[in-house]
């Protein structure tokens, strides 16, 4: 199992927001930075795990939550994205919270934001999502959402965890869980996302390839465009359980980029397989990142005088874009990869904007967590406000050249004690001085070390992103061998 999920990170200049290394993570045997991912049919993904899972989270339910009368169960709902495999999982999950006396709540495919929206609405205890956001459909996991819609705290995991060491014992049949069909969920989360876009305004005259990526998103996010008045194209809406992210979506931002071209639309959405993600395509076939959208987000509502406090960012933040809120005099922080990492840095700053590059956009003053839709509906509000295009928003944000690689390691491979590593980065840091940054970190849902080299010369960035990576891939070789 990969659970390596902590940042490795020195950038050659300082930067505020949060720099941390989570030594709870490390205690950690199954929890993540977003949930429990890996592969279907490989522990912890196997409906026995997923069966013992709910009944631990559902103890954990029962414990904790002192506002029920005693004669009330607590309630999860659970929704999926369009693998194949979240069936298998989501009947041994309902199982496991019937066992424990949880009563379950089944939405079908629905997205990540979704589920966290009809936690709050329905004011039920908690929420429950079976996918693997943009991994490949023989991927699956699950992440979860207390009854204010948000992630998890880690106190809360931890005690799941420790309730996962103990024996099971099914609660006596008058006590046990009961699971009904909820009715109408895309319905109620499709008018959710409509009431986030003004009243004033339309989206008519706009031509807009949706791409659903076959995920969750395929029966909603091209309806909430349709019925703000816009002419939509809906692409990668068709889910047959295998092809959820596959050359489609925000993974794959080529197929939309032909398609705007293919449709003569205005403008592209992609999202990925569980909704949670955006990136946006203009008419020209240029591609608007999670930095750019933010940026347009953050410029517009500063405009209107409604940007309240500053933007939460990431380490991997292009240095343009917070160059670019320092010009406008918008403050920003960085904090570790990862959306839960954003929504805390916003929560202590009580600021209301966040984003990662890959598209996790987070508008705190619209929803708990991050949203594709809605986050697009932000941007075409921006839009359609001010009569500016993706392009004239963006013009004086000249990005600097950054180069990521994914090298593929075994799990037991230590980067960040390998002295060859280190040397090679220390050489790329003199070599780059105050005009560039490199970010070394382990993925937390894949055996991934992701490499990320920034700086104001595209060759010179390529040079060292290459040449970085393929020290790593000797030396997790040579740690396999043993040489």
């Amino acid at each position: 199992m990969w659970n390596a999920d902590i940042d490795f990170a020195n950038p050659i200049r300082a930067y505020s927001g949060i720099h941390r290394e989570n030594n709870i993570e490390m205690k950690k045997k199954y929890f993540g930075t977003d949930g429990i991912r890996g592969k279907v049919g490989d522990f912890p993904i196997t409906p026995d795990f997923f069966l013992r899972l709910g009944y631990a989270v559902g103890k954990v339910l029962l414990a904790s939550d002192r506002q029920l009368a005693a004669d009330k169960r607590p309630t999860v709902l659970i929704g999926k994205d369009t693998r194949i495999s979240g069936y298998m999982l989501e009947s041994a999950l309902e199982a496991g919270f019937s066992a424990a006396g949880v009563d379950v709540l089944l939405s079908g495919p629905l997205p990540t934001p979704a589920v966290a929206y009809l936690v709050r609405a329905l004011r039920i205890q908690a929420g429950a999502v079976i996918s693997a956001s943009h991994n490949p459909f023989d991927d699956n996991g699950i992440k979860f959402f207390s009854s204010a819609g948000s992630k998890l705290p880690d106190s809360m995991e931890l005690q799941i965890e420790a309730e996962l060491d103990q024996p099971m014992k099914t609660t006596p049949s008058i006590k046990l869980g009961r699971v009904q069909r909820l009715r109408d969920a895309a319905g109620r989360y499709i008018e959710f996302c409509k009431s986030t876009f003004p009243n004033q305004l339309d989206l008519r005259g706009l031509r807009i390839v949706v791409d659903c990526a076959n995920g969750a998103d395929y029966h909603i996010a091209g309806h909430v465009m349709h019925e703000l008045g816009a002419d939509v194209i809906t692409t990668h809406a068709s889910p047959d359980g295998f092809n959820i992210n596959y050359e489609c979506g925000a993974t794959h931002i080529e197929t939309l980029q032909g398609s705007i071209l293919q449709h003569k639309a205005d403008i592209g959405i992609a999202v990925d397989g569980d909704g949670d993600r955006v990136l946006m395509v203009s008419r020209e076939g240029v591609l608007y990142d999670g930095d750019s959208l933010a940026y347009i987000i953050a410029k517009h509502r500063q405009q209107l005088g409604e940007l309240q406090g500053g933007v939460a960012g990431t380490l991997m933040t292009n240095l343009a874009v917070e160059q670019a809120f320092e010009r406008l005099g918008i403050p920003f922080a960085r904090a570790n990869v990862g959306d839960r990492y954003v929504s805390e840095l916003l929560q202590q700053n009580d600021w209301y904007l966040g984003a990662e590059n890959s598209g996790h956009i987070i508008c705190r003053d619209k929803h708990t967590t991050g949203d594709g839709i809605i986050s697009a509906l932000q941007v075409l509000y921006a839009l359609r406000d001010t009569g500016l295009t993706l392009a004239d928003f963006m013009r004086d944000v000249p990005f600097f050249p950054q180069r990521l690689i994914n090298v593929k390691v075994s799990g037991n491979f230590d980067f960040r004690s390998n002295p060859a590593v280190a040397a090679c980065k220390n050489e790329a840091e003199q070599a780059l001085g105050n005009d560039g940054r490199i970010l070394l970190r382990a993925s937390g849902t894949e055996p991934l070390i992701r490499v990320m080299v920034e700086g104001k010369v595209l060759q010179q960035t390529d040079y060292w992103a290459e040449k970085i990576a393929e020290t790593i891939r000797q030396q997790a070789a040579s740690s396999m061998t043993g040489s």
